[in-house]
């Protein structure tokens, strides 16, 4: 009844939550105390529910059970297979009034309207990061306890957040389900076919408000903004290096540790991030995505098509 009421009288007395159930009180109240009863067995990945255990340990199975019925997306929550279904949504009725970004949900509007104002309001409690979306400050945490809980079970590699897991076991599967329709791009995941569609539109949506600068993305912009204020977050607990990217600090760390983990299956080449592998593996298959929209060139990277742009046609 209280749903159809929107009586919430269950409340919590340090922060203004508000359920309609006890239980969901009961758990509101775990991300307070950072308690996660229910652990994996089977490596160190823990959680407050036992739900998400269930979700996660279908992960080390490889079974994904929730299969979108339009493409070849499948997932191990059915939340995540919801979340995938708004891809498919063509018609986005929350528009950003300052650039032509659009959602199917107010909540996603209004963390996207940070990017904007440039108001991070969850701050690490150990260095100067910032961060418009809770689950970002969540992930960073990571990078100072060094903690990686998503492991594959078919090599060394570990990280800190399913998705990336989910991309890297693409890696050795070899599956690229989304495909632009302009080109022959192939990659792992909706975002990456996203802001490889801007390399044919052209569009810079993202806009320093200091400089002329304009980017692909909210994180290559935030990336820039520290040009302007010299800010280098991320730095080697074995070295005096530092960096503005967490993703380029794990690469340096690596040759701390003499490791490559990305090998090719075809020749003895070795590599510390799976985008060098990716691009090496054009050398055997002669391909070269990257096609320039106004004359003959092509190439394998995107930079050097960006390159090619400026200098040719900029």
């Amino acid at each position: 009844m209280s749903t159809h009421t929107d009586e919430t009288p269950f409340k919590c007395s340090l922060c203004s939550y508000a359920g309609t159930q006890s239980v969901y009180l009961k758990r509101h109240m775990l991300t307070h105390t950072d308690e996660k009863p229910f652990n994996c067995s089977l490596c160190s990945f823990k959680c407050t529910r036992s739900g998400n255990l269930r979700s996660h340990i279908l992960k080390h199975m490889g079974e994904k059970p929730f299969k979108c019925s339009l493409c070849s997306y499948a997932g191990t929550q059915r939340s995540c297979l919801r979340r995938h279904m708004l891809t498919h949504v063509d018609n986005k009725p929350f528009n950003c009034s300052m650039c032509s970004y659009k959602c199917i949900r107010s909540e996603n509007l209004k963390n996207h309207m940070l990017n904007h104002t440039n108001e991070k309001p969850f701050k690490c409690s150990l260095c100067s990061y910032a961060s418009t979306q809770k689950k970002n400050l969540k992930t960073h945490m990571l990078t100072h306890t060094g903690e990686k809980p998503y492991k594959c079970s078919f090599c060394s590699y570990e990280c800190s957040t399913s998705m990336r897991l989910r991309g890297h076991m693409l890696t050795h599967t070899g599956e690229k389900p989304f495909k632009c329709s302009l080109c022959s791009y192939v990659c792992t995941t909706s975002w990456l076919l996203k802001r490889h569609m801007l390399t044919h539109t052209g569009e810079k949506p993202f806009k320093c408000s200091l400089c002329s600068h304009a980017c692909t993305t909210n994180g290559d912009l935030r990336i820039h903004i520290l040009t302007h204020t010299g800010e280098k977050p991320y730095q080697c607990t074995v070295c005096s290096y530092k960096c503005t990217k967490s993703g380029s600090l794990k690469i340096h760390m690596l040759n701390h540790m003499g490791e490559k983990p990305y090998k090719c299956s075809l020749c003895d080449y070795k590599c510390t991030v799976s985008g060098n592998l990716k691009t090496h593996m054009f050398i055997h298959t002669g391909e070269k995505p990257y096609k320039c929209s106004l004359c003959t060139f092509k190439c394998t990277r995107s930079g050097g098509l960006k390159s090619h742009y400026v200098k040719s046609h900029g």
